[in-house]
């Protein structure tokens, strides 16, 4: 950010910046353009005119785009920025947090995504921005760490996997920790973005007998036509992969959060750290 102030004295112009600039004066680099001159009674007399330059921090970058976008969306409310060495976490506070927050979060994550975008453009080294609004992140994962423990509840019970939907990679690292601390399942990550999704798995997956087409009880029987009907009665195929089961059957397993979940945006890759930013291993 670069531009001239004039006044009687350059140490005048240089105020003149400081104060619109709002920021300490060793942060701004002053060029003098024309020193002025003083005049004898009024005559010859001639303004300083000094240039300021002021380059912010990526915060300072964030805040000021984040400013502008919630004006323009009728929002009223306060950043708070909390920063460290490798990133920033800032709060929106004010009465209309819902209208910040959007549909499970994706109107924050969005503003989250071009604020990073807003504060990085300018330099190769990535500075995290992470937001948030009144807690609502801690309340998510909260929501995930419970749907991990319900889904592996029943994935123990039944020895059978269970696919959730797609989530953004901060999500996903969510449902893998808390799955990496429960016995007897374990997760990994299968698919593309944006549709990667979590799938969870128990480590002692149960083997089931397959009732053949003449009767009586048997492992590996066959039926007319190449495939085990015992299998495809209990749920598998002609190719013996597991057929979709009855969404009735599933909505039991599932939470209100779950089934509502919309795929997430591609532009989540670029978040990294601990909960909300670009992860840079494979979950």
């Amino acid at each position: 950010m670069k531009k001239q102030f004039t006044a009687d004295s350059i140490e005048e112009a240089a105020e003149l910046a400081v104060k619109e600039f709002g920021v300490e004066k060793d942060r701004i680099t002053f060029t003098t353009i024309d020193e002025g001159k003083k005049g004898i009674l009024g005559f010859g007399k001639a303004q300083a005119v000094v240039e300021a330059e002021y380059e912010p921090t990526k915060t300072e970058t964030a805040l000021e785009y984040l400013a502008e976008v919630l004006s323009a969306m009728g929002v009223d409310a306060e950043l708070v920025a909390e920063e460290g060495e490798e990133g920033a976490v800032i709060d929106i506070q004010g009465d209309m947090t819902g209208t910040v927050i959007g549909r499970r979060g994706e109107t924050l994550d969005a503003l989250q995504y071009l604020a990073s975008m807003a504060a990085n453009k300018s330099d190769k080294d990535y500075y995290r921005i992470s937001l948030d609004s009144c807690g609502y992140r801690e309340k998510r994962k909260a929501i995930l760490e419970e749907l991990a423990k319900k889904i592996a509840k029943t994935v123990q019970r039944t020895g059978r996997s269970t696919t959730l939907e797609p989530m953004n990679p901060y999500e996903r690292r969510i449902i893998h920790a808390t799955i990496g601390d429960i016995e007897g399942v374990t997760s990994k990550s299968v698919g593309e973005e944006p549709y990667r999704k979590v799938v969870i798995s128990s480590t002692n997956p149960r083997k089931f007998e397959h009732k053949g087409e003449r009767g009586g009880r048997h492992s590996g029987g066959r039926g007319r036509g190449g495939y085990d009907k015992g299998s495809y009665d209990k749920g598998y195929d002609k190719g013996g992969f597991e057929r979709k089961r009855d969404p009735h059957s599933m909505d039991l397993m599932k939470t209100s959060f779950e089934k509502d979940y919309k795929k997430p945006r591609p532009e989540d890759n670029l978040l990294s750290g601990d909960l909300y930013g670009r992860l840079d291993i494979d979950y």
